[in-house]
């Protein structure tokens, strides 16, 4: 008998013994089936989170940087990076002339406000005061009207620009531009209306409003926390104009040397570098309870695989009577296991590609298994059932052919 033979005799000795016992083979699977279901479920929200993430990044940008009184990632007491010295106006100029890769500076201050039209009202928006140079250091696409201008800063005009959403809530169905909104029972004209772009960080930075931040100060007042955002022109000027900033910082708040630095210079990769430890534990948590439950699944499929030998221990002694060699018997057994555990991994595949998609579905979270984790599934199942099989399957292949003719 040549190996093609073997392996399809066993193949068909090994489905007709699995269909002949049912209910222990769906029971068997289930152990398999739920650790690669757990497996896949958890890697494809992650995945899913990975790919949110990218988005909020991009929508940051690789190449900005924001000076401010807190870090992104805090590692000391939060009320000490609340009592450090407010970040000024008046570092905008010297920010912007630190180095000559920096191509924009942006004032950011923020309150949340009432904003009303007629008889339409939100009651909690976020309202920035900032300059034109944000709409560079933020790439702002403009959907209707015009950005703010440096005679609107000039001026102190009482202009601004809209979110997407205030849009479609205050002016269903009508241009926003040239009305006339109150913002904290304030009248403004809108100057325009950005495009959609949806969530930052989970924020909806459609539902905002943008004055410039002299009408800013003046409507809200001067003590207010400023944030500097600044763009750079190229990603990889990025660390060197950081040193740059720093310097200028330091002369500009004459901090005493070596004093710690009273300000924060925030960078999208640190967001990166967190997001990926707090991923890379996730991962981790994941694959271990997946490889646990595999584990006591394949020590499952074990345990039948042993009954299953004890059972048909005469069965074992007619066929080696009847010339089977070992090697049959082992490629049978352990086809027997490896079929078990591949159709547990596969049914647990398809209930975790089942709950990715409910949890896409029913959550913001974009929740996707890929088609290669699919296969590492399947695959991986397949290979513990063979590893968990080599045991009954030697024991069925060292029985004594007369020993197992006269067990009963």
């Amino acid at each position: 008998m040549n190996f093609r033979v073997d392996v399809w005799e066993g193949a068909r000795i090994a489905l007709t013994s699995l269909r002949s016992n049912r209910l222990r083979t769906v029971l068997t699977t289930v152990g398999i089936g739920v650790g690669v279901c757990t497996l896949l479920a958890i890697v494809g929200i992650i995945q899913g989170l990975n790919s949110s993430f990218a988005d909020q990044l991009n929508k940051i940008g690789s190449n900005t940087l924001q000076v401010s009184k807190f870090p992104w990632v805090m590692n000391g007491d939060w009320w000490a990076y609340r009592n450090r010295k407010t970040l000024s106006l008046d570092l905008v100029d010297p920010l912007r002339n630190a180095s000559e890769h920096v191509v924009a500076v942006a004032p950011m201050m923020f309150v949340n406000a009432e904003v009303s039209f007629q008889n339409r009202k939100l009651a909690s928006v976020q309202t920035m005061g900032t300059s034109p140079d944000y709409a560079m250091t933020s790439s702002v696409e403009m959907g209707q009207g015009r950005f703010l201008t440096q005679a609107d800063v000039d001026n102190r005009s009482a202009v601004v620009v809209i979110g997407a959403e205030i849009g479609k809530v205050l002016f269903p169905g009508i241009n926003p531009v040239g009305h006339r909104i109150l913002v904290d029972r304030r009248p403004y004209r809108i100057a325009g209306v950005i495009v959609e772009r949806g969530t930052l960080l989970g924020q909806n930075v459609d539902l905002v409003v943008m004055l410039p931040y002299t009408a800013f100060q003046g409507h809200f007042g001067t003590q207010r926390d400023v944030t500097l955002v600044l763009a750079v022109d190229q990603q990889e000027n990025v660390p060197r104009v950081q040193d740059r900033l720093t310097e200028t910082l330091r002369r500009e708040r004459n901090t005493k040397p070596g004093a710690p630095d009273d300000f924060a210079i925030n960078r999208p990769d640190q967001l990166a570098n967190m997001y990926k430890q707090l991923t890379g534990a996730l991962y981790g948590a994941a694959t271990g309870v997946g490889l646990i439950t595999l584990l006591v699944g394949g020590i499952g499929i074990m345990n039948i695989m042993l009954v299953s030998v004890r059972e048909r221990t005469r069965e074992i002694g007619v066929r080696r009577a009847l010339g089977a060699r070992k090697h049959t018997i082992i490629l049978q057994f352990l086809m027997e296991a490896a079929s078990v555990s591949a159709v547990g991994g596969a049914m647990g595949t398809a209930v975790g590609m089942g709950l990715a998609w409910l949890v896409n579905y029913l959550t913001p979270l974009a929740a996707a298994v890929q088609p290669l984790t699919v296969v590492l599934g399947v695959g991986f199942s397949a290979v513990v059932g063979l590893l968990f099989g080599i045991w009954p399957a030697a024991r069925a292949a060292n029985l004594d052919p007369v020993e197992a003719l006269r067990h009963d």
